[in-house]
């Protein structure tokens, strides 16, 4: 087994590198002890840690099997899709989070961090063999590509690291790049997207989701980073989702269930900041101010016949059309 000190750090990067470049062995060294560095000041590999490592890549029993040729002088997956993240976790792997998993227990029941339970509980169980045997299942998406984006752009983030952003929108023709500095990362059904600052218009509120569309982005290295003047506790608060249509207005939103749904709204509210009438005769609605977008309009045609919009106005008028063209289909 390689050195395993740094060696999870070390295994990423070098999926990466097989994966994404073109390194003689001396440049993948020179390479991998930049990236250390830039997480472990002074620290770095030898050059015997390194061949251990390919081994390791290499090793079809008791490592990942990849797909990298010996005896080559530049060092690259021949199948460019194989990653060592589509790979069985290796026996250090397994015994490092069981590790974390143990001192993890330990906070389970801390204030600070009340959600290790949910997560411990996650860990346990995807330690079964097969799925017959599970017993926990939660909401995923197993068409998801994007999480790879996560780790580097949070790393981006602490950094504090201007980037160049390669974008192309599922409506759009053509590629854009744009100079953005990233600021904050949330997650919204299912789906993670990067907030920040696009420099090239001076929209502070940018957003870039982190799948398909998300081409590429590199480090602009002579890029002063600009941090953030944006609330984002308070922008995430007044709306439902990630879409902030421009100039948009904060309204009232008022709402009226039926056949009882009003109780599964109030239990696993889309906006929390919702409030509840004080009449008897209104305990079936609830209101709350938010902006309207199509995050909004979605959640609300989850609930089908079971609600009604009494406010605003526009809100209303932008539902009945809904439900007009959804008339055409059925």
């Amino acid at each position: 087994m390689a050195n395993s000190k740094h060696a999870h750090i070390r295994y990423n990067f070098l999926d990466y590198c097989f994966r994404y470049k073109s390194f003689t062995f001396n440049e993948l060294l020179s390479f991998l002890n930049e990236k250390i560095a830039e997480i472990y000041p002074g620290e770095g590999i030898s050059t015997r840690t390194l061949r251990d490592d390919i081994k390791v890549f290499r090793d079809k029993d008791n490592g990942f099997a990849a797909p990298l040729p010996e005896n080559i002088r530049i060092l690259r997956y021949t199948d460019s899709n194989f990653s060592i993240a589509q790979k069985p976790l290796l026996p250090y792997e397994q015994e490092l989070i069981e590790a974390s998993q143990q001192l993890l227990e330990r906070f389970e029941n801390h204030p600070k961090y009340n959600k290790l339970s949910e997560a411990l509980i996650k860990f346990q169980d995807g330690e079964e063999e097969n799925d017959t045997s599970k017993t926990l299942f939660y909401d995923s998406n197993e068409e998801y590509k994007g999480i790879k984006y996560l780790k580097p752009l949070y790393l981006a983030i602490k950094k504090k690291q201007a980037l160049q952003i390669t974008f192309k929108g599922f409506q759009d023709n053509v590629v854009t790049t744009f100079e953005f500095h990233p600021h904050i990362l949330k997650q919204y059904n299912n789906r993670w997207f990067v907030f920040g600052l696009n420099n090239n218009i001076a929209i502070k509120e940018w957003s870039i989701p982190l799948d398909e569309r998300l081409i590429k982005f590199v480090v602009i290295e002579d890029a002063t980073y600009i941090e953030t003047e944006v609330d984002w506790e308070t922008f995430f608060r007044t709306m439902v989702g990630v879409v902030r249509p421009k100039d948009a207005e904060i309204v009232k939103v008022v709402l009226r269930f039926y056949n009882g749904r009003e109780y599964y709204f109030k239990t696993k509210p889309f906006q929390a900041d919702f409030e509840e009438f004080f009449e008897e005769d209104k305990q079936d609605q609830v209101w709350f101010e938010t902006i309207i977008n199509k995050e909004l309009v979605q959640q609300l045609l989850s609930y089908g016949q079971d609600v009604e919009i009494i406010a605003p106005k526009s809100l209303k008028k932008e539902m009945k059309e809904h439900v007009d063209s959804m008339k055409k289909y059925y």
